[in-house]
């Protein structure tokens, strides 16, 4: 009998599958519930960018595969953020972008730098093709940057997610800047931008690409934008680095209708600042309820909150029985934690009602 487990490559079959947040169409199933609050995968609760839902209504030719190069995503870009369009890669989701980095640059046994606490998705591509990984110890719930980069001087790659999901914890500018210039420059150092758009600090690193060659940046759709449906994200380099990135990137990974949305969202500032206003003041309801309940929580630059329950476990099963989805994070090296996003006012309120409950 054919037995795939021993013939897979030993890193594949060690490997155990990212677990997405529990949707709510299946705890609508099995608790036979009418209305469920999910508030689990850090989306976007106003839903997506009207001026992005006007061009998904316009007729598109379905028969036809959409443009393999993005070129109109990418003027879009550019125009954005200031760049050049041949500095893009473009994904299917930023998650791609991160495989296709891990693809493109690691080889088995090649040294790959990350900090505990971070996006699990880093450690799944590096396991994937068996790169050696160095795991550092976080600080205060962030990265310990001057740790990473006493690590990082032998590496081929080095993720730093900012602001990080679980902990929300973020890196100013110059911090950022200081750990770049500490690194030999073979190293590549992907910074994971994905909830920058929240950020109410200094900023992305994006102005730093022109003094640093060996740096990538990845952002996606999926978060302030509230495109996570549709798929869509990209990296920001110098253009030698995105031509080896879309000399691996599977021809038309990013649909036609992902692509056009994504250009309308990306101009409809005032969705985007209503998001980010809405996110700064429910961030403050989340902190109060926390703080009535007495628990430890991560004050977060992200649209997510971290508190401290006890039995994470628990009080997350508890959770879903009042119909409400969160996010137990023990995987991520945080036992008795869950993650909460933030949601409109009344998701909330009943979220913080749900836990009170359930402790």
């Amino acid at each position: 009998m054919f037995d795939p487990y021993s013939v897979a490559l030993p890193a594949v079959a060690d490997l155990s599958p990212y677990q997405p947040g529990k949707p709510q169409e299946e705890l609508k199933r099995e608790l036979g519930l009418d209305r469920v609050i999910k508030l689990a995968s850090n989306e976007n609760p106003l839903g997506c960018s009207p001026k992005a839902l006007a061009v998904l209504k316009q007729p598109v030719d379905l028969a036809r595969y959409p443009d393999g190069n993005a070129y109109q995503l990418k003027q879009a870009l550019a125009q954005k953020l200031n760049i050049n369009s041949d500095q893009l890669t473009i994904g299917n989701g930023s998650s791609e972008v991160l495989e296709l980095l891990v693809k493109a640059f690691v080889t088995a046994r090649d040294k790959v730098v990350i900090s505990q606490h971070s996006f699990a998705l880093y450690y799944l591509a590096a396991q994937a093709v068996n790169a050696d990984i160095c795991i550092v110890p976080a600080s205060h719930w962030q990265h310990d940057l001057k740790q990473m980069s006493s690590l990082a001087n032998d590496a081929k790659l080095v993720f730093i997610a900012n602001p990080n999901n679980p902990t929300g914890s973020y890196h100013s500018l110059d911090s950022i800047r200081v750990f770049l210039n500490s690194l030999p420059e073979s190293v590549l150092v992907v910074i994971d931008e994905a909830y920058i758009e929240y950020v109410t600090e200094d900023g992305s690193a994006l102005s730093l690409l022109n003094e640093f060659p060996n740096l990538v940046i990845t952002r996606t759709f999926s978060k302030v934008y509230g495109l996570a449906g549709l798929r869509i994200g990209y990296c920001v380099s110098s253009a030698q680095i995105a031509d080896l990135l879309n000399r691996v990137r599977l021809p038309f990974n990013a649909n036609t209708q992902a692509q056009n949305a994504a250009i309308a969202a990306l101009f409809d500032q005032e969705f985007i600042d209503q998001s980010i206003k809405l996110n700064l003041q429910q961030k403050q309801v989340i902190y109060d309820g926390f703080e009535r309940l007495r628990l430890d929580f991560i004050e977060s630059q992200g649209n997510f909150v971290s508190v401290q329950v006890g039995d994470e476990l628990g009080v997350y099963q508890s959770m879903l029985a009042q119909g409400i989805i969160v996010r137990p994070i023990g995987n991520y090296q945080m036992p008795g934690w869950l993650r909460f996003t933030i949601g409109l006012e009344q998701e909330n309120q009943q979220a913080l009602a749900a836990l009170s409950k359930a402790i």
